[in-house]
């Protein structure tokens, strides 16, 4: 099916708003039915929760599991997806998710992200160069922004993001009928993966993957498995969800002009901007599910042990009880005394490895606009700009844009 402007199948309870807005039915919810049930892209429905309150509660309980591989449980949505490998940290509980984690943690520390600051505000400087007075700033900016920077990080040839970006369409589709293929993606996908980290084994540097090959807790490593699903998860995760916050993030600002002027003129309001962004925009989805194994007591309810319900972040961040006028876009919401925390990156023991380095290169993406670009205008209607459609990440999929270059 072809895409349509500001609609989504994949979620058929939960429609966007305008302009990929919030469902207008997550503030009936917040009011009336904080965990009535949603229809999954599976077809299965189980209970969301939607309150902020409720939603950390649940990501910080012991009794939430992220083992859904149990037979005849609900799923996400049907044939392969990120739910079904047991390595990935993803999908681990405790014991195994904490040293995991544990092992992993170092690699990912604001200092070690700090240092490729330099190098991804060098690409989005160069992608920026590149773009003619108009152009896609989906296909010419965003997405190759964060491919090419996990790709240094990673090692990975620079050439080999465009296969990335492919296998990664492929893997986050929620749509039945490209079932075959994503299983044959994601094969090809983790072979590439294997390869890859032969290759540093043989030849070895100081990249990510040398440092996540040689990564210990005392003389615990990662197994072989956790190793490739791991590095696949970066790749993953590394530059679609990323890519899809500059996208997000780039249209929101594109629909409150005055917002992104005040940016050009006021560039430290960069980084509560992308705290903004993240609340208002993401993660871009509406969660993973949980499945609950003792009972819980919520605000919204008790939730019996045995259910596998849905805390949705993106709901959670529009929870009027936590954020004033939490529909509004609003550059300034973060800058001087925060209010609560977003959770686009989650919460609790599965919070968001690759944080740090989503937040420096958002950070530098919008850096990298507002003083390249500080007439940055939208070239086409932005009601009508046309959205993804049965994948688990919701973002436009074209921005076509006029550059509006500065005289620098």
């Amino acid at each position: 099916m072809e895409d349509q402007p500001g609609t989504s199948q994949t979620w058929p309870d939960l429609p966007p708003g305008p302009y990929g807005t919030l469902s207008p039915d997550i503030p009936r919810r917040h009011a009336e039915a904080p965990m009535e049930p949603a229809t999954l892209p599976s077809g299965d429905r189980v209970p969301m929760i939607v309150r902020y309150a409720d939603v950390r509660a649940l990501l910080m309980s012991p009794a939430t599991s992220r083992n859904l591989r149990l037979p005849g449980l609900p799923r996400l949505v049907r044939g392969p997806f990120l739910d079904d490998d047991p390595a990935s940290l993803l999908n681990q509980d405790p014991p195994e998710h904490t040293r995991c984690r544990r092992i992993t943690h170092g690699t990912f520390t604001p200092r070690n992200i700090e240092r490729w600051r330099s190098r991804a505000a060098a690409i989005a400087d160069e992608l920026i160069g590149a773009a003619g007075p108009e152009f896609d700033l989906v296909a010419d900016y965003a997405l190759p922004l964060p491919a090419r920077v996990i790709c240094e990080m990673l090692g990975v040839p620079t050439e080999r993001y465009v296969q990335f970006l492919g296998w990664t369409e492929l893997f986050l589709t929620t749509s039945e009928e490209r079932n075959e293929a994503r299983i044959e993606g994601m094969a090809a996908f983790l072979d590439y993966t294997r390869e890859l980290i032969e290759q540093h084994r043989a030849e070895p540097g100081d990249d990510l993957i040398d440092l996540l090959v040689a990564a210990r807790d005392g003389g615990d490593g990662l197994s072989e498995d956790e190793l490739v699903t791991l590095v696949f998860t970066l790749i993953l995760a590394g530059h679609e969800t990323t890519a899809s916050m500059i996208i997000r993030g780039a249209f929101r600002l594109l629909c409150h002009p005055d917002q992104y002027a005040e940016l050009v003129a006021r560039p430290e309001l960069l980084e509560p901007a992308v705290e903004e962004i993240l609340r208002h925009e993401g993660p871009g989805s509406n969660g993973m599910l949980r499945r609950i194994t003792a009972d819980v007591e919520l605000s919204a309810g008790p939730v019996p042990a045995g259910s596998v319900v849905l805390p949705n972040l993106f709901a959670a961040d529009h929870d009027p009880a936590v954020y004033e006028d939490p529909l509004r876009f609003d550059i300034h919401r973060f800058a001087g005394a925060p209010p609560a925390p977003h959770l686009a990156f989650g919460h609790g023991p599965h919070f968001c490895l690759g944080s740090h380095l989503a937040r420096m290169e958002l950070q530098e993406a919008f850096r990298a606009l507002v003083t390249r670009l500080p007439g940055l205008a939208a070239r086409e209607d932005l009601a009508a700009v046309r959205w993804t459609e049965a994948a688990f990440v919701h973002r436009p999929v074209r921005l076509l844009v006029k550059a509006g270059r500065g005289a620098g």
